[in-house]
């Protein structure tokens, strides 16, 4: 406790503004339990970049955990280009402080000599991600907490090629912001340096996301969407994109069409929650809709409903709307006669094995990496011999061709609707495409638990379950055995029956997966980004008829049932 009273001591300086010494102040004179939770440890880079509640401390978003860290990207941009004009964009989204907060990381870039291109007003991330690409710029950076409640912000930095920043750039980039002490932040801003961005980029977007996003398909003038922007960034630009490929009949939820960081109308922003999207849900229900979009407030993640067999209303888990897309497109592509061989999917470690099997069976590659999109565009990057299709992991996101180099639900709800068009005009469904997809393959069944463990406590809770996950590994599930541990943290894959153990190649993370021999999956994994451990479950079964959906769902899910009291979660 002396350690954290003597950090937060620290923030009493002059180098911290006189509201931020008083918020300390406060907070010591008082003997508040927040002081711990605020000086603990310092925000780290996550798989979304940086992201925590909004207030003064090291383990809090602010103008000097934020000024520092652009003090250090300001650094090293300038070390790594030292003969050229280095240019960053900056995007920002509905949270109280998220436009405040972009100015200051400006600010910090203009006093380095850094060219800025800060967009206007809020804007889609995938729409940051775009620009860095489309004014060239060398970095990019959007200030968002994507999903989190309302006390939350973030900050994420994407590399040149418009995907977030992955080895060597991310630890190169902590090493040189940790180097730093807070005096050392330069907030002085050379506003000549600082350009507005807008309606140009805008327009540049809507074209490349329909040029990518739209097929030859018909009767997408029959197609009643209803969608929601959940109070976020997508009302921006989704309905006009939608609108611009030819769907008519589009139903905004009007109560959440206003951006609102304290997103007054749900318990949580998130697309996964079938809470946040109950409101279209009931519009849907009350018009006749065929199909529901929702994105988060950022609009990199999309949730979608659609009808099943008996014509009600059913959000689709992450892992079905990747299958869905990742097969449309790969069909696509052949109808084009332009599979040779030279293409691939992009999955992660946590997401359906049912977009591999939909994959191998066009003999397409999916490459697979680690949980969060900078992973799949880095395999682009990687790969510039081949052709990127499209790509996508369980928590609702999804990337359609690489113009855009993170999840992207601007352009994934105009796939979505495509998908829907095309099959209401050969008189099927989505759900109904969706099950004659698992009849060619598997029907695969997944669930996750969050269990949410906060403060310190919790962080050494989380820790603790992974160390004992390990140290005890299980040895059936579900009386199922189990052939395969894959254990990223020390990059090994071990086959419990024989005791083999061979190489995982690629980064080393804190993830666990347990592979049954009847293709039963779990993986255990803290979150990079909220205090979370989160509990993947998979499990398929052959489907002969459509029939039979139903009852093999049943079927699936009492197993995932099982599982879980078996777990004890």
């Amino acid at each position: 406790m002396n350690d954290i009273l003597n950090n937060a001591k620290l923030w009493l300086s002059d180098t911290f503004d006189t509201e931020t010494q008083t918020e300390i102040q406060q907070l010591i004179d008082t003997q508040s339990e927040d002081l711990a939770d605020r000086f603990y440890k310092n925000l780290e880079f996550g798989t979304g970049g940086m992201r925590g509640i909004v207030g003064a401390g090291t383990n809090r978003i602010n103008k000097y955990t934020l000024g520092k860290a652009t003090q250090g990207l300001s650094n090293y941009l300038n070390k790594s280009y030292p003969n050229k004009e280095v240019k960053v964009a900056i995007g920002y989204d509905c949270r109280h402080d998220s436009k405040w907060l972009a100015q200051v990381v400006a600010n910090v870039l203009s006093a380095n000599n850094i060219k800025v291109f800060l967009f206007e007003d809020l804007r889609p991330t995938p729409e940051l991600s775009f620009a860095v690409n489309y004014l060239n710029c060398d970095a990019g950076i959007v200030l968002t907490a994507s999903h989190n409640p309302p006390e939350y912000n973030g900050y994420k930095v994407y590399w040149t090629d418009g995907g977030q920043i992955v080895p060597p750039q991310d630890k190169e980039i902590i090493e040189e912001v940790n180097s730093l002490e807070y005096s050392q932040i330069n907030f002085d801003a050379n506003e000549s340096l600082i350009s507005t961005i807008g309606s140009e980029i805008d327009e540049a977007f809507w074209k490349a996301s329909l040029q990518n996003g739209t097929f030859n398909i018909k009767g997408r003038e029959d197609l009643k969407i209803v969608f929601t922007s959940l109070h976020g960034t997508s009302i921006k630009l989704i309905p006009e994109v939608l609108k611009r490929a030819g769907y008519t009949q589009i139903h905004i939820v009007e109560e959440q069409a206003t951006p609102d960081g304290d997103f007054p109308t749900v318990k949580s922003p998130n697309p996964e929650e079938p809470e946040a999207l109950q409101m279209a849900i009931d519009l849907a229900n009350k018009i006749d809709s065929d199909i529901v979009l929702g994105t988060d407030p950022d609009s990199d993640r999309i949730g979608i409903a659609v009808r099943d067999i008996d014509g009600n209303m059913k959000l689709l888990n992450g892992n079905q709307t990747m299958s869905m897309m990742t097969n449309f497109l790969i069909n696509d592509w052949k109808k084009q006669d332009k599979l040779n061989g030279n293409q691939f999917i992009g999955s992660t470690i946590v997401s359906t094995h049912l977009v591999n099997e939909i994959a191998d069976s066009y003999g397409v590659e999916t490459k697979v990496g680690l949980t969060g999109f900078k992973w799949i565009a880095k395999m682009i990057k990687d790969h510039p011999e081949l052709d990127f299709i499209g790509g996508g992991e369980e928590s609702f996101g999804y990337m359609v061709g690489d113009f855009v180099r993170d999840k992207d639900a601007v352009t994934s709800a105009l796939l979505a609707c495509e998908i829907a068009a095309d099959a209401k005009s050969k008189n099927s469904s989505f759900y109904n495409e969706l099950l004659n997809l698992y009849t060619r393959h598997h029907f695969y069944k997944e669930h996750l638990i969050s269990l949410v463990k906060k403060g310190m406590d919790g962080a050494a809770q989380i820790k603790q379950m992974m160390v004992d996950l390990r140290n005890n590994p299980l040895k059936t599930i579900d009386g199922e055995d189990v052939e395969f541990l894959y254990d990223y943290q020390t990059s090994t894959k071990k086959n419990l029956i024989t005791g083999e153990e061979s190489t995982i190649d690629v980064p080393k993370s804190n993830v666990l997966i347990y592979h049954t021999e009847n293709g039963t999956k779990i993986a255990a994994r803290p979150s990079g980004t909220e205090p979370k451990i989160k509990f993947y479950f998979s499990v398929k079964s052959k489907l002969t008829s459509t029939e039979k959906a139903k009852e093999i769902e049943a079927e699936l899910d009492a197993k995932i049932q099982r599982i879980i009291k078996e777990l004890n979660l």
